[in-house]
């Protein structure tokens, strides 16, 4: 599909109907593109409903791709995924929770679902070795949930059968 030009002439890469990924919050269809004023400027937005909570979000169209904004995967994607998370060995983690926190973060803003394996595997690896702060075990439950929930919708498997997996 090629992108299409909104009223200013920024490139809207998705459409209604569109299944996305937003990192850090999960998948969710694209159920309209509205034009809303904020702070005096006047932008387009995705208006977004995720699929595991039912809560809509608005993103802006310019800053889309920026924010990691992606299709979900492809469903031929899901069983590389899954294959590499079974294989995946995670590194040494920093013993500092708050660079680890910053680098994990900043994997999951990327969008790239290979990274968020990385996150979930090392910070599961972590949890059963050493324990993980709070902020860690609420970012892994919170990567683990977008991941099933991806892998789910991709490839029409159950949610509870990935989960074992995961």
């Amino acid at each position: 599909m090629s992108p299409v030009l909104n009223y200013k002439g920024r490139v809207q890469v998705f459409e209604v109907g569109d299944i996305v990924c937003y990192p850090m919050h999960g998948v969710g269809s694209v159920q309209g593109i509205d034009e809303n004023t904020v702070l005096g400027e006047t932008n387009s937005y995705y208006i977004i409903c995720f699929v595991s909570t039912n809560l809509k979000a608005m993103v802006p169209v310019s800053s889309a791709e920026q924010i990691g904004l992606r299709r979900i995967i492809a469903s031929e994607e899901c069983e590389k995924v899954l294959r590499y998370f079974e294989t995946f060995e995670p590194g040494e983690m920093s013993d500092n929770w708050n660079q680890r926190y910053r680098e994990n973060l900043k994997k999951l803003k990327s969008g790239n679902i290979y990274d968020m394996v990385d996150v979930v595997k090392g910070l599961r690896s972590r949890s059963e070795t050493r324990g993980l702060s709070s902020g860690e075990r609420k970012m892994f439950l919170t990567a683990r949930q977008v991941l099933i929930t991806e892998l789910s919708v991709a490839s029409g498997m159950d949610a509870e059968e990935i989960s074992k997996v995961i």
